[in-house]
């Protein structure tokens, strides 16, 4: 390997977490989220894995065009289309649409789909973000039935505290949901990574794991879920660093007695974070070790302790199965979500079958 930042994607992984979700919800259709380049794991990496995944899901119409140029599978636009030219795009390329705005309907009804096409509907039930007003719905579908009487519908929502066991919140978003489609006999979408993990009455027809598809649980769950991304470099240099000697720039940690410092080839612009503080554990040839100074744009020191047989050249994990994403994050006092999908275009993404490391 060469001494650059790399991050490795075990796609056995990847099968083994759609597999949990499957076991979770073993009567729902699984919609696999795909979107931020698959989570910053490298999308064209990861489809592969998800051959199983009944839908996929994208945020934006131009992640979902990329993805046609890989894969025929069932595609689902979150964020739905904004014009004209992007509702052509859905027709043309098959691509699901997640309708959430008046706008939208108008623009089916003057270039109306063809019979069988599909689209979602999404009510907001207190996210407060996207989505049709419950009382609305009825409405929504009678024009979108006018405009062509043989679509076919999912209707979905979306969560705003999933996480949040003791919070009344989620209870409250499935009973508006059902208030307003229960006359209904279409499938639903109401869970989330959180809400399959937490909330079984709102594993419907079907659900959409994100984040619990990379290895991250929710957090107080226990899942069974392994890292799908362990993001490595080399040690590029070592050096002994006397008691009260600073390292990094503004010279933060002062080593509190004589030791080795370890030199990575990694840093914020590859996206390890900046903000991670002193003695964040990185594993160094197998072994714990601490960053010790600010990281910088590429690199990082870190403590090695005053005997240490690390030379440079040696691997280095920031992040992986035996050092949990989520424990970075919470040093530095991100979400796991912004550490994945912050690694930069220049960490080379590559798969690993083997489980190596």
């Amino acid at each position: 390997m060469a001494l650059k930042i790399e991050a490795l994607i075990d796609t056995d992984a990847l099968r083994h977490n759609l597999g949990r979700v499957r076991a979770l919800a073993p009567r729902s259709r699984v919609l696999a989220v795909v979107k931020a380049d698959a989570y910053g794991h490298g999308v064209r990496t990861v489809l592969p894995a998800l051959t199983q995944a009944d839908a996929l899901a994208v945020a934006h119409i131009d992640e979902a065009l990329e993805i046609r140029r890989w894969s025929a599978q069932p595609l689902v636009v979150l964020e739905g289309f904004l014009d004209t030219e992007e509702w052509r795009s859905c027709l043309e390329q098959t691509l699901t649409p997640v309708l959430h705005q008046p706008e939208q309907l108008g623009i089916i009804e003057r270039h109306p789909p063809p019979p069988g096409f599909s689209v979602w509907i999404k009510l907001d039930t207190g996210m407060h973000r996207l989505g049709f007003d419950p009382a609305e719905l009825q409405g929504v579908l009678a024009r979108l039935r006018a405009a062509q009487p043989a679509l076919d519908f999912v209707l979905m929502t979306h969560f705003s505290r999933a996480e949040d066991t003791a919070h009344a919140s989620t209870p409250e978003q499935i009973a508006r949901f059902d208030a307003a489609t229960g006359p209904l006999t279409l499938p639903a979408s109401l869970a989330n990574s959180a809400g399959i993990t937490f909330w079984p009455q709102s594993r419907r027809e079907w659900v959409r794991p994100g984040l619990m598809l990379y290895g991250v649980s929710p957090p107080g769950s226990e899942l069974d879920l392994q890292p799908v991304m362990t993001l490595r470099s080399r040690v590029i240099a070592v050096r002994r660093v006397t008691a009260g000697e600073g390292v990094g720039y503004g010279g933060r940690w002062r080593a509190p007695r004589d030791t080795v410092v370890a030199t990575v080839s990694a840093g914020y612009a590859d996206g390890y974070p900046a903000q991670v503080p002193d003695g964040t554990p990185v594993l160094v040839r197998g072994k714990v070790a601490y960053v010790a100074g600010r990281p910088s744009m590429d690199m990082i020191g870190v403590d090695l302790g005053p005997q240490t047989d690390v030379e440079p050249g040696d691997e280095a994990i920031l992040w992986g199965p035996s050092l949990p994403v989520q424990d970075i994050a919470r040093a530095a006092g991100f979400l796991p979500y912004q550490l994945l999908t912050g690694v930069s275009k220049r960490v080379t993404r590559s798969s690993r079958p083997d489980r190596a490391a």
